[in-house]
């Protein structure tokens, strides 16, 4: 269940992923089988190949996309999410969601 997040952030986040850029969308997220984790990141990108490229400068393997045929991206938990929020220097975020 996905939540704190409206429905513009939402819209920008897809027409940039249509765009072709790398574009960050963080909401709270409640899922059983990530004990501990509140909130999640999704790192999209509709140019396949870039998000490939840009994954593998932080160790993330192609096969952790999340193959959406609109809006493919990864998903950032936990250390992971923060480090990657912090090197790309999405304060608002991490601002905004406590991390």
């Amino acid at each position: 269940m996905a939540f704190g997040i409206d429905r513009a952030i939402l819209k920008a986040w897809k027409t940039s992923v249509r765009n072709g850029e790398i574009s960050f969308l963080t909401h709270y997220w409640l899922d059983d089988r990530f004990p501990g984790c509140t909130t999640v990141t999704k790192v999209g990108c509709a140019d396949y190949e870039k998000l490939i490229a840009w994954g593998k400068q932080y160790g993330l393997q192609k096969e952790w996309i999340h193959n959406d045929p609109k809006f493919p991206h990864f998903d950032l938990f936990g250390e992971t999410q923060k480090d990657i929020l912090t090197k790309e220097e999405q304060w608002e975020q991490i601002d905004r969601f406590r991390l």
